[in-house]
């Protein structure tokens, strides 16, 4: 009887002993915030897991707009913050930047009434979309967006634009930004690929990494650190049919794992703070309800111990639009126990709290999910500092000339040569140019969405003191030698951002034949989100016939893409005689640009994703062996496979470069050992410039089908003319594996073959 007795505790043992932890076991006791939590009421939990949006604390006729000028409404702070005790507040009111010492005010009268009027003094977290500089701070530095400084491929220039965000937006007294976004974007479609890093794996999770360490610093107290929130997690991007935005979603776990997920997971194990979900479906799965997809990849296998929050009025979307949850109440109780900790309601807190605390009450939702989610949301607080430094007082000799010039840098350094053809560029300052075209004299356009606004239509107002691309082009070619016809324009006050008028492609063309060269501005209008969506990728209709109008004048053309994503431009490529891709580089392009097109500034941008040739033909470089572009002899010819018009990394420059000696430490390699691989690059060319060095793998053989190639290490280094320089990478087996056929990340032993420009070596990895 003893020795059962015995077994039955050893098996019991081995049973608790093998489960994996809680998810709030693992989290942070901080004992202040500890000690906070045991005195707290259900209702005041839950309110300090609810995020209301600023205009519905604000004085005006409905929740919905504020009076200008702003004025905070005492009433309405005192119901929200002292009454409901919610916990944090996003966004602008109004949908417009404030300068800041409006913003201090704004902040301040939130401040006062959380740890004046109320009994645990507890402090509001304010949270917003500084997503290339300080959004809707009107003096801060607008910075290139991130698919703009992904081209940089620089990644010390990432970290210090976010360094450089987050001291402008601190001191704009918000400590919480909605960035960076890790998505992958991978579907030229998309509205928001230009608020990606690009399409590929690697390069996003570094230059995420930089953007997390240069948003929180050293210690996310201090005063120009602000907590760093990743989103939108997971599968938000691969969007299966339309290609808009916000569509489900239709993901293997393979891709899922292999391509989506290694980004999240290098910002969790660097720290970041927070979280966002994924707004839409994957797999006909609502992400914000997806317990496997919050609490079990998210939290659990990825240890996430910071904060999840959730994406605009999300919750609500669980009932209102998806139609997983019969009531607001069920999907609260959804959402909640799926692992969300913060909810952006953003106007139905009463609704919301209300529910929530019936839930807890109804032990729907357990007291300990809804302490996870309180502890996880004051810890963030108190690391913050919020609880001894709610309030900051406004500096503005934050914004500064030094913060202006690396913004510029990152605009010259991202800006992509892509088509040079006779060595057209740079061009002499004495030239006489015509410029066209509706990008040619905006500051909207050259900043894309969350600019200001939203949707970035108030940048012309705030960006007056900055140069527009005729602009600039005037300043550096001299006024008398520029001529500027547009052809075509964007109604600005137009239905949508794609509205154009003023079309007068004759007027274009007449002003043609008297000057040596036309710089004709292309692209898109700003917009994001939803109204950023596309029936097709084809730059419009309009645009396309006035560069054909403009190539029939036999006048030499530099094409400049001003636009978020890779619009379709074959039909009039080829009669085009240098493309430039501008994508969305902030206040500075039109300098950065002018600069580049002189030759004052070496263009040094290498693509961030695959430029497609035809709508049909999307996909990235790291495709399948089975979708490369070889069409079969015989009567069976067939056009198909994959078609770019230009390659993922491809970037020209004014000067050119050599790669000899590709070496490798050893042949073999095993999971226990480094490889060291080194090149020799050579600037053989007559000017300094800036050269991406990329490592790519490729696996000859697998267990599944391998991709064709796989970026696995970058640098950026500058080379005078003559100079060689040695570029040396380290990789280890682990680099080399993949997801397998059951979902698993392994490395299987065989050949692979290691590329760094036109140069390769073969290594076989044993076990």
């Amino acid at each position: 009887m003893n020795l059962i007795k015995a077994l039955y505790l050893l098996l019991l043992i081995v049973i608790v002993g093998g489960c994996s932890p809680s998810p709030s076991d693992t989290v942070e006791r901080i004992p202040f915030v500890e000690q906070l939590i045991g005195q707290m009421t259900i209702e005041e939990k839950v309110g300090q897991t609810a995020q209301i949006t600023l205009d519905v604390i604000t004085k005006g006729d409905d929740p919905y707009s504020s009076y200008e000028p702003l004025q905070m409404d005492n009433e309405r702070i005192e119901d929200a913050v002292a009454n409901y005790h919610v916990g944090a507040v996003l966004n602008t009111a109004n949908n417009r930047a404030r300068d800041i010492h409006t913003w201090h005010q704004v902040v301040s009268s939130i401040q006062n009434v959380a740890t004046e009027n109320t009994r645990l003094k507890i402090p509001v977290l304010y949270g917003i979309d500084a997503i290339h500089g300080g959004t809707y701070t009107a003096e801060a530095t607008m910075f290139p967006q991130q698919i703009a400084q992904a081209a940089t491929w620089n990644r010390d220039l990432v970290y210090q634009a976010a360094k450089v965000t987050a001291a402008e937006t601190r001191a704009s007294n918000i400590p919480w930004n909605f960035s960076p976004v890790l998505d992958l974007g991978g579907d030229a479609r998309w509205p928001r690929i230009w608020e990606t890093f690009g399409e590929d794996p690697y390069l996003i999770s570094e230059m995420g990494v930089q953007m997390i360490k240069g948003y929180q610093g050293k210690q996310l107290s201090s005063a120009t650190s602000v907590a760093a929130c990743v989103k939108h997690f997971i599968g938000y991007s691969t969007l299966a049919s339309s290609g808009k935005d916000r569509t489900p979603s239709e993901i293997s776990d393979i891709s899922l794992r292999e391509y989506h997920l290694p980004a999240f997971q290098k910002a969790v194990e660097v720290g970041a703070a927070s979280v966002m979900i994924n707004s839409g479906l994957v797999n006909g799965v609502s992400v914000h309800g997806s317990h496997n997809l919050i609490t079990g990849l998210l939290k659990k296998e990825l240890g996430f111990n910071g904060l999840v929050v959730t994406d605009w009025a999300d919750v609500e979307n669980l009932h209102n639009r998806d139609k997983v949850a019969s009531s607001h109440k069920e999907a609260i109780k959804l959402a909640f126990n799926a692992g969300i900790d913060m909810s952006m309601i953003p106007y139905n807190y009463v609704q919301y709290c209300d529910l929530l605390v019936e839930l807890v009450n109804e032990k729907e939702i357990s007291m300990e999910r809804l302490n996870d989610a309180v502890r996880r949301i004051l810890n963030l607080k108190y690391k913050l500092g919020l609880f001894d430094t709610p309030v900051v007082k406004p500096n503005p000799d934050i914004f500064s000339k030094t913060h202006n010039k690396i913004a510029y840098t990152a605009a010259s350094e991202a800006i992509t040569l892509l088509k040079n053809k006779s060595e057209l560029l740079p061009l002499s300052k004495s030239k006489r140019i015509l410029v066209a075209g509706p990008n040619a004299n905006s500051m909207r356009t050259v900043n894309g969405g969350w600019s200001y606004s939203w949707q970035g239509e108030k940048a012309e107002e705030y960006a007056m003191e900055y140069n527009t691309i005729l602009e600039a082009i005037e300043n550096k070619f001299g006024k008398t030698n520029v001529v500027h016809v547009p052809g075509v324009e964007y109604n600005m006050h137009g239905r949508t951002y794609m509205d154009e008028h003023k079309v007068d492609f004759n007027a274009a063309v007449k002003a043609a034949k008297n000057v040596d060269v036309i710089i004709l501005c292309l692209g898109e209008n700003s917009y994001t989100e939803k109204p950023g969506d596309l029936n097709d990728l084809t730059i419009s209709e309009n645009q396309e016939k006035l560069a054909l109008e403009l190539a029939n004048t036999g006048k030499p053309i530099v094409l400049v893409l001003n636009a978020g994503r890779p619009r379709i431009i074959s039909g009039f490529a080829d009669n085009m005689t240098a493309i430039i891709q501008t994508y969305l580089c902030g206040n500075h392009t039109g300098d950065a640009l002018a600069d580049i097109l002189s030759g004052d500034v070496n263009p040094s941008g290498k693509l961030p994703y695959t430029y497609p040739m035809f709508n049909n033909s999307l996909g990235t470089y790291y495709h399948k062996h089975s979708e490369e572009s070889k069409t079969p002899e015989g009567m069976y010819n067939y056009e198909g496979g994959f078609y770019q018009q230009f390659k993922f990394g491809h970037g020209l420059s004014y000067t050119s470069f050599s790669y000899t000696n590709l070496q490798v430490s050893q042949n073999e390699l095993n999971n226990n050992t480094e490889l060291s691989i080194s090149v020799d690059v050579k600037n053989t060319g007559e000017r300094a410039g800036k050269e991406v060095v990329m490592l790519y793998s490729a696996d000859l053989y697998a267990s599944l089908a391998p991709d064709v190639k796989r970026l696995r290490r970058f640098n950026k280094i500058l080379l005078n003319p003559g100079e060689t320089k040695t570029v040396t990478f380290s990789i280890t087996a682990n680099d080399l594996s993949f997801i397998n056929a059951l979902g698993q990340r392994v490395t299987e032993p065989g050949d692979f073959e290691l590329t760094v420009a036109n140069l390769s070596k073969t290594i076989t990895l044993i076990k």
